[in-house]
């Protein structure tokens, strides 16, 4: 990979809009995803093929994710940007 080369747009911080559930892609294509005050609770490689994207958790689990609009949907989850804004979930 090419050391001046600019990072994946997918890549950083994606969160439930309630911020339960913390995903981070990172630039060497691993992932590392925070359930609540569990730091690490899944961690992975991940693939990109347009905006489509295959996971693969360190225990052998397969997961698929798409993103449309700017918002990671991640089998049940869907997932924001961390410095996007988020939908008000509070009503």
């Amino acid at each position: 990979m090419n050391a001046n080369a600019a990072p994946h747009p997918f890549v950083g911080m994606w969160v439930t809009a309630d911020g339960h559930i913390r995903q981070e892609l990172l630039p060497n294509g691993r992932y590392d995803e925070a359930r609540g005050s569990r730091q690490s609770a899944y961690t992975g490689s991940y693939t990109v093929t347009g905006t489509h994207l295959d996971y693969i958790d360190d225990t052998g689990f397969t997961a698929t994710g798409d993103v449309r609009d700017g918002v990671l949907f991640h089998e049940h989850l869907v997932l924001y940007r961390e410095d996007a804004t988020r939908p008000d979930t509070s009503r």
